[in-house]
């Protein structure tokens, strides 16, 4: 797997993720989707302040999906942040043998780069 985060104004690359993101993108038949990903050399927290930094290398969501043209398309129903719930999440996809690589429409995300637009380009190997 790997994580890159495209800054809109300036084409920079930031680490969001740090150098080794773990996650899961689940797709079940009957049309849920489970995504999860966390950034790398997480520690347990020992204060609030830990815990909540945490939430920075933190995405996860569940919801329902469909499929339009190259777009994955989920109804977010839970979310990590909740400014996520009730929202459409659209990424536009590309498979070429086992790898999808997963592209984010531009936006603001709460985790980082606080009020700048960025995209996420994402990489998963079929399990």
């Amino acid at each position: 797997m790997s994580y890159r985060v495209e800054l809109q104004a300036s084409g920079e690359f930031i680490n969001a993720m740090g150098s080794h993101p773990r996650g899961r993108v689940i797709f079940t038949g009957d049309g849920w989707v489970a995504f999860n990903l966390e950034g790398s050399d997480r520690k347990p927290a020992n204060t609030e302040e830990d815990r909540a930094s945490l939430m920075k290398t933190l995405v996860a969501y569940v919801g329902r999906y469909r499929i339009e043209g190259n777009q994955w398309v989920t109804s977010v129903e839970t979310a990590w942040a909740p400014e996520w719930v009730g929202t459409e999440q659209r990424r536009n996809v590309t498979i070429t043998g086992d790898i999808a690589e997963v592209v984010t429409p531009w936006r603001k995300m709460p985790n980082w780069a606080k009020n700048q637009m960025s995209r996420s380009i994402i990489k998963f190997t079929r399990a």
